[in-house]
């Protein structure tokens, strides 16, 4: 057994621990601490961008270049305190408490954004490691600092969401393009291939006018001169005009539905507020990211009205609902849920639930439900178990209003 002194150190240094994983992970919403950490990074990531493109002027390379370097090391020096913390906190995250500190710690280190940080600071000591090479190639990497603006850049995040959701769509678009520079670069070398001085001496040769054109780029470095090569030539063009166009209404279709069903970005930091999914795995969760809509609610807002049938489920994840009863209202806060018994059971909704505050809401409808079901059973099962519960507790007397 250990001594109080040694329970209470252990208390206090898990307690520090959490509230560090607030300020870098989790806690943006209404934390200063979290702001002012926030607002730091990314005024150290601008600087850092500004001076790596004012490097590369001779003059003030020549004039400030101590200057520079110093804020090389000092910058470092912060992206690597960051990296560290950042590392030493996520075990804090829910999702990740079941494993063991290093199991959870590697799983933590190998998300997208941790690597980006690492890539940020590891040449900058391996050119320690390894004085007799030449890295200044690495040193390219310093411009990947200003993709650490993503973490803080919600528009960002639902970039990168449409690009997951509509990536089936994307490749498609990428295998139509290669076969259509594939087809116009085989084309112009057997139609230009018997030229006396012809560029087009095989098809990877003419690869390089097939892209230009495809893109309508033209740079004329490379250009046909036969009549069938123009004609050929011009058909390209046109086909050209279209497939590009494609990537981008398949983009764009994307961002318009994204943008008509989430009001602001749903994170492993927003689902971990939550405790029905804090027990679970990160996998079954990341499919469950997909299916949410997320809605941005103002104070004094119905969310769903008695007597409504019941197609969806809500999470809070930040703010408060209220539930009007007859006897006396029900308030409910950040990380609770409510709808999931009418929704699974088709029934009606028993009473009004209505924003106390300002609140963020996820909803997981029906049919996006039953969807879930089919690719990951393992949430359904979850969710099932505890409406189950629920449904028990009521009709034992003990209901739980925020399950009907």
């Amino acid at each position: 057994m250990r001594p109080p002194d040694e329970k209470r150190f252990s208390s206090h240094w898990l307690a520090l621990r959490r509230r560090v994983y607030e300020i870098v992970e989790s806690g943006r919403e209404r934390d200063f601490a979290s702001h002012v950490f926030d607002w730091f990074l990314i005024v150290v990531i601008l600087l850092n961008v500004i001076a790596f493109a004012a490097e590369t002027v001779t003059h003030l390379h020549e004039k400030w270049h101590y200057e520079f370097l110093l804020l090389e090391i000092v910058s470092v020096a912060i992206f690597t305190i960051e990296y560290l913390i950042r590392l030493w906190a996520g075990i804090e995250e829910p999702f990740l408490k079941r494993l063991p500190a290093w199991r959870a710690r590697l799983k933590f280190a190998s998300r997208p954004f941790m690597v980006l940080d690492l890539l940020v600071i590891l040449p900058f000591y391996l050119s320690f490691v390894f004085p007799f090479i030449d890295l200044r190639i690495l040193r390219m990497f310093r411009v990947l600092r200003i993709l650490k603006l993503a973490r803080y850049s919600p528009a960002l995040h639902t970039l990168a969401r449409v690009v997951s959701n509509e990536k089936r769509a994307l490749t498609g678009a990428l295998i139509l393009t290669l076969t259509m520079l594939l087809f116009a670069a085989t084309g112009i070398y057997l139609l230009e291939k018997d030229v006396a001085g012809t560029p087009f001496t095989s098809v990877p040769a003419a690869a390089w006018w097939a892209m230009a054109t495809l893109t309508t780029v033209g740079y004329g470095d490379i250009t046909p001169v036969t009549p069938y090569g123009k004609i050929f030539g011009a058909v390209v063009m046109l086909i050209g005009l279209g497939l590009f166009a494609l990537p981008i209404a398949i983009l764009s279709t994307g961002f318009a539905q994204e943008s008509s069903r989430r009001d602001f970005v749903i994170s492993w930091s927003v689902l971990s507020r939550i405790p029905l999914f804090s027990q679970m795995n990160a996998r079954p969760i990341a499919e469950l990211m997909n299916y949410l809509q997320a809605h941005a609610y103002p104070p004094n807002r119905e969310v769903i009205r008695a007597g409504e049938t019941g197609k969806s489920m809500f999470f809070i994840a930040s703010g408060e609902v209220v539930i009007e009863r007859p006897d006396v209202d029900v308030t409910l806060h950040a990380g609770d849920f409510f709808g999931e018994i009418a929704m699974l059971e088709e029934t009606s909704y028993e009473y009004t639930y209505s924003t106390l505050t300002s609140a963020k809401i996820l909803e997981l409808s029906r049919e996006d439900y039953l969807r879930l079901c089919r690719i990951e059973p393992e949430v359904c099962e979850h969710i099932g178990a505890v409406a189950e519960a629920r449904q028990y507790a009521r009709k034992q007397g003990r209901a739980d209003p925020s399950g009907v």
